[in-house]
């Protein structure tokens, strides 16, 4: 028997866990008033509990066996305040089938099931203090388990696939955890561990209370991992790992722990709000899901984000510091105030963002990092809002179940140039204030963007509520036409036109632009506000003939930029002539979106690219054009096309290596050559660089390098493609690459069949655990050599966005569907997507359908074919 009641009366409970709770037996039955209990976690049952439960805490113990295929063995006690026990209570757990036993006032219960809830019935419950005990075996599917470590990873409503839990933001609770683990492995939580023993040949841990948390911000870890410890500013900080290469750790150390150390103390002068989460722990793994992951305490981040090479590029250190800068942000904006509902979580993704890129600009003064916001920002942003597939920054959202699918570059990259306009409206120190007031009034509890709108519009006379609809409330961005009159060679007029994509709305987009004006004089930028749908630049009237008008000059205004024919023509010829690389990088944004609108061709942009990057002298730069060359080239160049252009591609890209005067920028040049390689002499060079019979010189190569280096050579079937990949495979120290190589192995294969089976596999949830992986394997699949030989892949991965979507973490759709499209341009593929959106059932997710919109939009520029209507 288990203890609370026996196995058979247990399964014959659990045998109705397709029922709603309108098929409870009648005295459990709710009142009227009670919200239907459905799949996943409803807003309206979310608000109910909200209203209910109160002074929440969580006592939780796990015992976690190094097997991954055991069980866990577990036990949750909830104590909490109820102010109506007139009706059933159900909290959340992904498979009822795992529960052993549940007691509520040290009296058993035989609760009640409903979709992915259990019940607790009415009669077992009371106004005032209850307590909850359960007893159960863990869900694995959130907790990413391997004969090493594991890790817990909850976001956004992923706590109730492991044990019973109200899992819903605005529940915010204080947790006790203790766990027992084997001998010899390290754990962290959100709290510090306050006792340690052994008992049995395992590990007991207990880690002290925290203070309120969401469900979706609880975490831990335990396993192999090394512990590195530093002292800044008085505080410790604790970093765990499983990196084997000392030099590595060395080399990254101390860089690690002072980003972490002037982020902090940035964010407390910024906020006037002291670190409020006592000690600071990071845990560094392998594959990582995320860049990172903000637990309160203990943030877990990809490895090879934090531990870089000697080969890392400016962008890749940029990138280390805005992600530290970025999760550290979050343990203010996000963990101290969190959002109430799933609806906002793009509050506490843009001030994480907006907050990074002030954070990070002291640490690299060297920077142009108005360009760096330009860069990092508005490519990534637009590559979803000027597709059928965007969404708005703030969205309805009726259930959990479908929070995974509100992420993505619109919430990452659009919302903090939005907030970098509303800064603009306000002013710096209005805005840091209204701020501060903000995460005062509502430090550990929650709020919504109404709140902190209403409190920012009391700041300024502008109307926030309506700047607020166009920018958040709803998708796209504006178009906007230069309007130039010249007469007798000098400005008679000049104007900007903008115009709502979406027909019938009429939104204006009130916003600041900083508009360059190039002429033989020199470049003049004139500040000019569009809140109407024409802005009129008066200063700029009797200017002689401009050579080009670029609205988005000085990288502020945001919108698809349509340039009168003079500055495109002048542009696409000129360009390496501006001299001022803001001006050049807001350019190449702009000219690249005149290409895919075929306003100019890929051919033009990359012949441009040719001329200007030997000239090109920021870096950051170099980076957007390198980036913008590979995707021209392999996207949209026909394979003649390509083939012709390659020699001439390759010798630039060569040259540039030969003559870079930094490791970064070398690194950079030897990327970009290493991924468009195809003529014989370079390929057979990089192989020699694999087998270290040549090296670059002045560029030092780690394991990763080598590991990207084989996996390109074999992709391109090298004569000894196999024998290259066995050899790698015998070359790798690190067990983590290791283990990661040969998952992605089977993919390189010049074998179709060997192909097949690896895509095969790929339908079976199990093989898609580690989602790193699985990307890297799906990408070289989808490798535009192998073009061809993978459109047959596409229809079956188009229908298994449902189940990515059910069985994966929260990015993992649209990068599913970006791996999948990322080596396409054939109008075989865009007809396919075509006919697959077309037949689309009733019902079937909106979200995942936008998803492959946005995922599919340059399949359909590139290939010619009319795209599906949305």
């Amino acid at each position: 028997m288990i203890r609370g009641f026996g196995l058979l009366a247990l399964a014959a409970t659990l045998a109705t866990a397709g029922l709603t709770a309108s098929h409870m037996a009648p005295q459990q039955r709710p009142s009227a008033s009670t919200p239907q209990i459905g799949p996943g976690i409803p807003l309206t049952l979310a608000q109910d509990r909200a209203r209910r439960v109160s002074d929440l805490r969580y006592r939780l113990h796990l015992s976690i066996p190094a097997e991954p295929a055991s069980p866990i063995a577990g036990r949750v006690t909830l104590t909490f305040t109820l102010s109506d026990a007139a009706a059933p209570l159900a909290l959340d757990f992904a498979d009822p089938k795992l529960v052993r036993s549940v007691r509520t006032g040290g009296t058993s219960v035989t609760p009640s099931v409903a979709a992915n809830h259990i019940v607790i019935p009415a009669a077992n419950l009371r106004a005032g203090k209850n307590d909850i005990d359960i007893e159960f075996t863990a869900g694995d599917s959130a907790l990413n388990r391997t004969p090493e470590f594991l890790y817990s990873l909850f976001v956004p409503a992923r706590a109730h696939l492991t044990f019973p839990v109200f899992d819903q933001p605005d529940l915010k609770a204080r947790w006790t955890l203790s766990l027992d683990v084997p001998e010899g492995w390290e754990a962290l939580a959100n709290a510090a561990e306050t006792t340690r023993g052994v008992k049995d040949g395992r590990q007991q841990l207990t880690f002290a209370e925290t203070q309120p948390l969401s469900t979706y911000l609880f975490a831990f870890a335990a396993g192999r991992f090394s512990v590195e410890t530093a002292e800044r500013n008085g505080r410790t900080f604790r970093m765990l790992h499983r990196e084997t290469d000392a030099a590595k750790v060395a080399r990254n150390r101390d860089a690690v722990f002072d980003l972490h150390a002037s982020a902090i103390a940035w964010l407390e002068r910024y906020t006037g709000i002291a670190y409020p989460w006592g000690k600071f722990d990071f845990l560094l793994v392998p594959s990582f899901q995320f860049g990172g992951m903000e637990h309160p305490g203990a943030i877990f981040y990809n490895s090879a984000s934090l531990f870089l090479d000697p080969s890392a590029t400016q962008n890749q250190k940029l990138g280390r510091a805005s992600l530290i800068a970025h999760e550290t942000a979050h343990m203010w904006f996000g963990d101290l105030v969190t959002m109430r509902w799933f609806n906002d979580v793009w509050m506490k993704e843009v001030f994480a963002n907006f907050m990074a890129a002030k954070i990070v600009n002291p640490s690299f003064p060297e920077i142009n990092h108005d360009l760096r916001f330009l860069l990092a920002h508005y490519p990534a942003a637009y590559d979803v809002d000027r597709t059928p597939g965007t969404n708005a920054i703030r969205q309805p959202l009726d259930n959990l179940n479908e929070a995974g699918s509100l992420y993505g570059a619109i919430i990452y990259q659009k919302a903090p140039i939005v907030m970098r306009q509303l800064e603009t409206i306000l002013g710096e120190d209005d805005f840091r204030d209204g701020l501060r007031q903000y995460l005062r009034a509502h430090s550990f509890a929650n709020a919504t963007w109404p709140d902190l709108i209403a409190l920012l519009d009391a700041r300024t006379p502008e109307d926030l509520a309506a700047w607020s609809r166009a920018w958040v409330e709803e998708p796209g961005r504006p178009i906007v036409r230069t309007d130039l009159k010249v007469e007798n060679g000098r400005i008679a007029s000049l104007a900007f036109v903008q115009s709502d994509p979406v027909a019938r709305r009429g939104l204006v987009w009130n916003q600041r632009l900083q508009v360059a004006v190039g002429t033989a004089e020199g470049i003049k930028v004139f500040p000019i506000r569009t809140a109407s749908n024409r802005s009129d630049v008066a200063e700029a009237v009797g200017l002689p003939l401009p050579r080009f008008v670029l609205p988005s000059g000085a990288g502020l205004g945001y919108g698809g930029f349509i340039l009168d024919v003079d500055s495109l023509r002048y542009l696409m010829t000129q360009l390496p002539e501006i001299g001022d690389p803001l001006t050049r990088g807001a350019a190449w944004i702009t000219l690249w979106e005149e290409m895919l609108d075929r306003r100019t061709s890929a051919s033009s942009i990359v012949d441009l690219a040719l001329r200007a990057l030997p000239r090109e002298a920021d870096e950051q730069n170099v980076q957007r054009i390198l980036g913008y060359t590979r995707q021209a080239y392999w996207r949209f160049l026909p394979a003649a096309e390509r083939a012709r252009v390659a020699p001439r591609l390759e010798d630039v890209l060569k040259t540039g290596l030969a003559t870079a005067q930094t490791s970064s920028l070398k690194s950079a040049w030897f990327s970009a050559l290493r991924d468009v390689a195809i003529t014989e002499p370079t390929v057979t060079w990089l192989e020699k660089v694999w087998r270290k019979t040549e090296t670059v010189p002045g560029l030092t190569l780690a394991e990763p390098d080598y590991i990207t280096l084989a996996l390109e050579l074999a992709v391109r079937e090298r004569p000894a493609w196999n024998e290259i990949l066995t050899a790698q495979l015998s070359r790798i120290e690190n067990p983590d690459r290791k283990d990661r190589f040969a998952y992605v192995r089977p993919a390189l294969s010049a074998d179709q069949a060997v192909r097949d089976s690896f895509f095969e596999r790929l339908e079976q949830p199990a093989f898609r655990q580690r989602e790193a992986w699985v990307l890297e394997g799906l990408s070289y699949l989808h490798h535009p050599l192998r073009e061809a030989s993978s459109e047959k892949y596409v229809p079956t991965s188009l229908g298994m966005l449902t189940e990515i979507q059910r069985t994966g973490d929260i990015f993992f759709p649209k990068r599913w569907m970006d791996a999948t499209l990322g080596g396409h341009g054939s109008a075989t593929v865009a007809r396919m997507v075509a006919r697959f959106l077309a037949e689309l059932p009733a019902g079937y997710p909106d979200r995942l359908r936008r998803v492959i919109l946005s995922s599919s939009d340059d399949v359909f520029r590139a290939s010619g074919v009319e795209r599906a209507t949305p």
